[in-house]
């Protein structure tokens, strides 16, 4: 009897801790974030300040594994304010495979060696498990001397190298005054002189909604709470903080709209020239006009997603007919820069064309199947596609991130496609060649390298 009882009540401990360690599992694996904080800020700040070093030297080591990350810029070629272009392929192959072996393998064969590029596969952040927006330095530098506004963060820097990122500022052209070419006059647009550079120009509508796109909000890393990742109470982020001058300045940030945490995809911002002739914004999401996204972005997208974590930290709710509005027609003001070698229906003009070019477009619009989603004028079908590179590798946590395949994503514009680099909706292909062989591999298009690069030298003239 005793022996019953005993074996009885080893049983329900055993139960009991396997319950408790269900829930435990089940506590931890939440969409939501934590509310109630229970660090002071010093010890948070203290503690992620001193892992900082080694946490991005980490990442720096996983970066250089994946990528050959020399300057090495084409010559004479350009982005539209003069920011040198860089060459090559920069993904790096495991020893003994060439870009024209990996050509010739099945997806079930590169899977097996597991030999597809580790370039290839989706981009963690530069700290996943923590995430959040980071930006680069020349962008903190240029908000700290014009607004006096600090977007460092104590626990990490922006981890690719400036020179596979976007011009800055950028060049900003009008779908309403194309008579002005780029009206950016060389400066980055923030709330100290937008309405100097852009009154008589806009429309006082316009003028609101750049004046809001401009504006510091409350966000999950720049806010006013002891979560916060800012030495100082922060007044926000505005959308031009990543958006600069209606373009990108590759800033990055982890998709709200995916959990648990290393589900969630790397975010290289899209520039927002040529949101006029879109019809799809988010490059998962599928949102189906920039005003839902506009909204989405600060009530949302701002605070990873959660709702509730938005109203702890101030969030701004923005009144659709009007803020809403304002700001959407002025992004929508934001067009691609001019390219000359185009005729009036996007087309490669022949009587302006190199040989290379000619060659190039002949094969985007044949042998490489790129205008089977890059329609023109403006080479985007808007619709999404799934390019299904689960085929090629098996799922892997790699630093706080599962890379995995990534689903459906939505057909980016091509037009003045040389300007917005890095490539692919997380930033994981710095250059253009990289994107090239890419899709050699993705769709088996079998291109040879001279191919590449007349089709590298079409891409650069859209």
């Amino acid at each position: 009897m005793h022996s019953r009882s005993c074996t009885r009540r080893i049983q329900l401990t055993l139960f009991a801790f396997l319950f408790g360690l269900g829930w435990a599992v089940q506590a931890q694996i939440s969409s939501y974030s934590p509310v109630k904080i229970e660090e002071p800020f010093a010890q948070t700040r203290e503690r992620m300040e001193s892992a900082k070093a080694a946490v991005m030297q980490s990442h720096l080591d996983y970066l250089a594994e994946r990528y050959e990350l020399a300057d090495r810029p084409l010559a004479g070629v350009t982005m539209t304010r003069g920011k040198a272009v860089q060459q090559g392929t920069r993904v790096r192959l495991k020893p003994g495979v060439t870009w024209e072996i990996l050509a010739t393998l099945t997806p079930d064969e590169i899977r097996t060696r597991d030999i597809f590029p580790a370039g290839f596969r989706s981009l963690p952040h530069p700290n996943h498990s923590e995430g959040g927006m980071v930006f680069p330095q020349f962008v903190i530098d240029e908000f700290n001397q014009q607004e006096q506004r600090d977007l460092t963060r104590f626990d990490l820097d922006f981890d690719l190298p400036d020179h596979f990122l976007p011009e800055f500022p950028a060049a900003i052209f009008l779908t309403t005054r194309p008579d002005l070419g780029d009206v950016s006059q060389g400066r980055v647009v923030t709330l100290d002189n937008y309405f100097a550079l852009f009154n008589g120009i806009l429309t006082p509508k316009q003028l609101e909604g750049l004046r809001i796109l401009l504006t510091p909000f409350p966000q999950q890393q720049f806010n006013t709470t002891e979560d916060r990742r800012s030495l100082r109470a922060s007044r926000g982020v505005a959308c031009f903080d990543c958006h600069t001058n209606g373009h990108t300045n590759a800033a990055t940030h982890l998709a709200g709209d995916v959990r648990p945490q290393e589900f969630r995809h790397r975010v290289d911002t899209p520039s927002l020239r040529g949101v006029n002739i879109q019809q799809l914004f988010g490059s998962q999401r599928a949102l189906k006009t920039i005003e839902d996204f506009t909204e989405f972005e600060q009530r949302g997208a701002y605070f990873d997603g959660d709702p509730v974590i938005a109203t702890k930290k101030g969030v701004n709710i923005l009144e659709r007919g009007s803020q809403v509005h304002a700001m959407a027609e002025m992004q929508a003001l934001f067009t691609f820069p001019p390219a000359p070698k185009l005729n009036v229906l996007g087309h490669l003009d022949p009587a302006q064309a190199t040989p290379p070019e000619l060659r190039g477009r002949d094969l985007f619009f044949g042998k490489a199947q790129c205008a089977t989603c890059h329609v023109p004028p403006y080479y985007t079908d808007n619709t999404m596609h799934d390019l299904q590179t689960g085929r090629f590798f098996a799922p892997a946590p790699v630093r706080g991130a599962m890379l995995m395949a990534d689903g459906p994503i939505k057909t980016f514009p091509l037009r003045g496609i040389k300007d917005s680099p890095p490539y692919l909706h997380d930033g994981r292909l710095l250059t253009l060649a990289d994107t090239i062989e890419f899709f050699n591999l993705i769709l088996g298009t079998q291109l040879t390298p001279d191919e590449k690069s007349d089709l590298e030298a079409f891409l650069r003239v859209l």
